[in-house]
């Protein structure tokens, strides 16, 4: 349990006096829509910020966590006792020669991919209808597969990625490759240390915009079929992550769970690997779901699922 007063004090002489907020709603900030309050809260808007708030905030030895646009992420119904630092990096600069540079807050869309379509630089836009920020898209290695017959396969951030500036978990700053992420399928090696991406800088490919748009119509006509809408059913996205060859939904729907609620959630009855929040749901709930979904699947198949969602403060 932390003094909030006194490490609200403690963070404002690094950060600057009435940067810091108390018990703010962590809900609405998350693609889920819930989950309790942040005991502190500091919305870092530039590179130096964010260095200056994980790094001070390791120093004082306070319970912090890094949020961006809150997709993949479930808050537990009491909130988070220590400080949340909300990435708000902006800045979009291109470079020449299909490089852009962006700040780690910047959301990939609509905000990048739009800028970048409009340019005739293709890469990112197979990413269209995804929340996330930059720097939430090189933690997961952000993914997708391309529905197209001709083109099917799943295309990874990593493919486009130039460098990034990271501050490393020994507190240096420093602009790393693409080798250094050790990317994986929904991994990276952020996964593993506690690096912070500042920014980063992609090379994309001169593409006609026209054949750029037809792939984001394609993609998000896909998405619509098999996915919810944020808007009418929040949700953070894939609940567990992949199983090579079967998929934790094909389990999950084969043992009937698709459809099935608990309270305000529910198992989204297109996509048995989303858990959706119908209105007023609660991690409490939330959980039960995930714990029913594991139970029956090794029960009855016998294979374990592992949560992809990362699972913050108390439940």
């Amino acid at each position: 349990m932390i003094d909030v007063p006194e490490m609200r004090a403690e963070l404002e002489r690094v950060l600057g006096e009435g940067r810091i907020e108390e018990n703010v709603p962590l809900a609405p900030l998350t693609t889920f829509r819930i989950g309790g309050p942040a005991d502190l809260f500091y919305r870092a808007r530039t590179p130096d910020e964010l260095a200056d708030a994980i790094t001070c905030a390791r120093r004082l030895g306070v319970p912090h966590f890094l949020l961006g646009r809150g997709a993949n992420v479930l808050v537990g119904d009491h909130g988070f006792r220590g400080l949340v630092i909300r990435s708000e990096v902006g800045g979009i600069e291109f470079l020449g020669h299909g490089r852009v540079r962006v700040g780690s807050g910047v959301q990939t869309f609509p905000d990048l991919i739009e800028l970048t379509v409009e340019r005739g630089l293709g890469g990112l836009h197979h990413f269209v209808g995804i929340p996330s920020t930059v720097g939430g898209a090189l933690w997961q290695n952000l993914h997708f597969l391309s529905p197209a017959p001709e083109r099917s396969r799943t295309v990874f951030i990593e493919e486009v990625l130039e460098s990034a500036d990271i501050l490393d978990e020994s507190g240096r700053r420093r602009t790393v490759g693409v080798a250094y992420f050790e990317f994986g399928y929904d991994e990276s090696i952020l996964h593993h240390r506690a690096d912070i991406v500042l920014g980063a800088t992609f090379r994309l490919r001169p593409t006609p915009v026209e054949e750029l748009r037809k792939v984001i119509r394609e993609n998000l006509e896909w998405r619509d079929e098999r996915h919810p809408d944020l808007w009418l059913y929040p949700c953070a996205g894939s609940i567990f992550k992949k199983i090579d060859g079967i998929g934790a939904g094909r389990l999950i729907d084969e043992c009937g769970l698709k459809g099935l609620t608990n309270g305000g959630a529910g198992i989204f009855h297109k996509h048995a690997n989303i858990i959706v929040n119908f209105g007023g749901a609660t991690a409490t709930e939330v959980c039960e779901l995930i714990e029913r979904a594991r139970e029956t699947v090794a029960r009855e198949t016998g294979h374990e699922l592992q949560t992809e969602i990362a699972l913050v403060g108390e439940f």
